[in-house]
């Protein structure tokens, strides 16, 4: 199992508040190279309030090893020319390390935030998601753009607007995905799946590893960030995990990830959560979720036992980890790194067609 981590390195989950601090663009390319040296097998970016493209650019030039991802770019908001542009400059930049991850994000954001047309958004993926592979194909082969579906055409390739062949031009993409649909479009089109942290243990083994079983490619990696409470003492802990139970109810409260919830039967919850969502009533939404419920969706550890409780829950069906603690000083940094190691000597999951767990 490999380890990832957002960048910055061990920003802690704020919960239902704002973060404490913005991205500091002056400290990328040192957390890209320290999340290098402690052994991680890559670092993401996020599209919140920073372009990722361009943040990975920066972690690129200070990095050899290191695999470098969107965690996600939202593809709806930018026509596929120019995600497949962006990520073929990044491709360059970083010698080959680079993984597309998209997202679709949810029609009110779509529409209201980027101004686009919403349309329904499983096909869509997948004819973007070929849209992509159609030019870095006529790029890197030099040959015609003849690309045609129902939600594009693109058929023009002038010599000035066309990037060359590049050394590394097989870009992973991976697809952000909840609902088993969704899942399904990544088994067809895509070398991954990004899954979001509402995806329990269960939730995997019974909607998501089915919808992944027609998968054809051995190499396809499932990754998953996992709503994580860890510190280092059980005081600390206690603290930490009161900003996971805020995060657990945000998420029970969005209507997309509610098909997650209904695993448990917890469809009546889902709905008034999301009645108090819109009423901002955010205290009593936390109150709602008890520790029997958090517990299900949230891993609560000791750094000491975190990579143990990792493994137990997710290491038969996820390939990568999301995973980080706040540094400090060079202990934390010990610390983390051993965290890494731990995951990374844990035995690898059985390939994309296992079969459904009765737990």
């Amino acid at each position: 199992m490999q380890a990832e981590t957002l960048l910055p390195i061990g920003k802690l989950d704020p919960g239902l508040r704002a973060p404490d601090a913005a991205l500091n663009l002056a400290r990328v390319g040192n957390d890209a190279k320290l999340a290098e040296q402690l052994g991680y097998h890559s670092v993401l970016m996020e599209e919140t309030k920073d372009d990722p493209f361009q943040v990975l650019a920066l972690a690129a030039t200070t990095t050899q090893r290191i695999r470098l991802g969107t965690s996600v770019a939202i593809a709806f908001a930018r026509s596929p020319f120019v995600v497949a542009q962006s990520a073929w400059t990044l491709q360059k930049i970083s010698g080959g390390r680079f993984e597309l991850g998209l997202g679709s994000q949810v029609r009110g954001h779509i529409e209201r935030r980027f101004g686009m047309t919403w349309r329904p958004p499983g096909p869509w993926m997948r004819d973007y998601v070929a849209a992509l592979r159609a030019l870095w194909q006529a790029w890197q082969n030099r040959t015609r753009l003849q690309f045609e579906s129902k939600h594009y055409r693109l058929n023009l390739n002038v010599p000035l607007f066309t990037p060359e062949p590049i050394e590394h031009p097989d870009i992973p993409v991976l697809v952000a995905a909840v609902n088993p649909y969704m899942c399904r479009v990544a088994a067809e089109v895509a070398d991954g799946i990004r899954l979001h942290p509402v995806c329990t243990r269960q939730y995997i083994h019974h909607e998501v590893l089915p919808a992944l079983k027609d998968v054809n490619n051995n190499t396809f990696q499932i990754c998953l960030k996992p709503i994580i409470a860890a510190a280092p003492n059980t005081e600390t802990l206690q603290q930490r995990t009161e900003v996971a139970r805020e995060r657990l109810a945000f998420y029970c409260s969005t209507p997309s990830y509610a098909h997650a919830f209904g695993l448990f039967g917890l469809e009546d919850l889902c709905a008034e959560m999301a009645t108090l969502s819109r009423e901002q009533r955010w205290d009593e939404m936390s109150a709602r979720i008890d520790d029997e419920l958090l517990h299900k969706f949230v891993v609560v550890a000791t750094y000491d036992q975190l990579a143990t409780e990792l493994i137990q829950r997710f290491g038969d069906c996820v390939d990568r980890l999301e995973v980080s603690i706040p540094q400090s000083d060079h202990t934390d940094r010990e610390t983390l790194a051993a965290i890494v190691t731990d995951l990374a000597a844990a035995p690898p999951r059985p390939g994309p067609k296992a079969q459904p767990s009765s737990d």
